[in-house]
């Protein structure tokens, strides 16, 4: 009565408003209300950031640690804290926990762990400016996202596979592993090359895309950054234009991947124990790549 009084015109909205959608406004009201009252207050954690981060950075680096085996760890640094706490922040640092009996490694860790002795093959498809089709086949090393090795041909069959395998290990240079995917061109004679160059050859499951991602990545970077600019007119065009972009990816293109680092750059510090960066500040100079699709960007000598 009291509100009524205040609110002379409260019987004109009861008439553009039905009665059940007062009672589920009031009830969606109660609700906003209890869960507002029963709010519990945010407490800052009492644990130091530095501990918080070194929990985080144990859960990512040691990805078949749990909870118990994090805060063992801290134990020996002296550093107390509940289990609790310890699954709290592994799950801020989006790690979910491993099985207690069956610690197993997701495919992710697997070529994490794998990186530089994986490679990764797979055929990219291309037409030409007549709409007939053209196969590009590349191989990758997953550990610097380096191009070992790419093919051009309009029927890709197994021996033709086969020989493009050969090609990219000559001298006895090849991985432990190579991930393909299950496409019918690698047929028995590939495999046979591979096995007998010591390669085990790791066939990617079914309805799994993330399988062979790195490559799958490359291939898309190849058709958005190149093939989506340029009329293909025939074999050799296509195989003048990706040699140059793959020159142009190896030696010159920064990759999210390995931290902005360039492919050719991250193989051979890989070879190395020291980094010297020189801070002189030099003219940068750019280099067109594929008529100036991209620059390619570098300091003067």
């Amino acid at each position: 009565m009291l509100l009524a009084s205040k609110l002379r015109t409260w019987k004109n909205t009861l008439l553009i408003v039905q009665p059940d959608t007062l009672l589920r406004w009031h009830k969606q009201g109660f609700r906003l209300f209890w869960k507002r009252k029963s709010k519990t207050t945010s407490r800052e954690s009492k644990l130091p950031a530095e501990t918080i981060e070194l929990i985080k950075q144990m859960a990512r680096e040691n990805r078949l640690w749990g909870a118990e085996r994090i805060r063992g760890e801290l134990l020996k640094l002296d550093i107390r804290v509940c289990k609790r706490t310890v699954q709290k922040y592994m799950r801020q640092a989006l790690r979910p926990g491993p099985s207690k009996h069956e610690p197993n490694q997701n495919w992710t860790t697997f070529l994490h762990n794998h990186a530089h002795q994986v490679w990764a093959c797979d055929f990219l498809p291309v037409y030409d400016l007549f709409f007939r089709p053209l196969f590009v086949f590349i191989i990758i090393e997953l550990g610097t996202r380096r191009v070992m090795h790419f093919g051009v041909t309009r029927s890709p069959t197994d021996e033709w596979a086969t020989q493009q395998l050969r090609e990219a290990t000559p001298f006895g240079q090849t991985p432990r592993f190579l991930v393909r995917d299950n496409d019918s061109t690698y047929g028995e004679k590939f495999a046979h090359v591979a096995v007998s160059s010591g390669i085990q050859v790791l066939r990617t499951p079914y309805r799994a895309p993330r399988a062979n991602a790195f490559c799958e990545r490359l291939l898309g970077s190849i058709r958005r950054e190149c093939l989506d600019h340029i009329l293909i007119l025939g074999e050799r065009h296509l195989h003048h234009v990706v040699k140059e972009y793959l020159q142009f990816y190896n030696s010159a293109r920064p990759h999210q991947g390995i931290g902005q680092a360039i492919p050719e750059v991250a193989r051979v510090l890989e070879q190395k124990d020291t980094i010297v960066v020189e801070g002189a500040v030099q003219k940068v100079i750019s280099f067109p790549v594929l008529g100036g699709l991209h620059q390619d960007y570098r300091r003067a000598a």
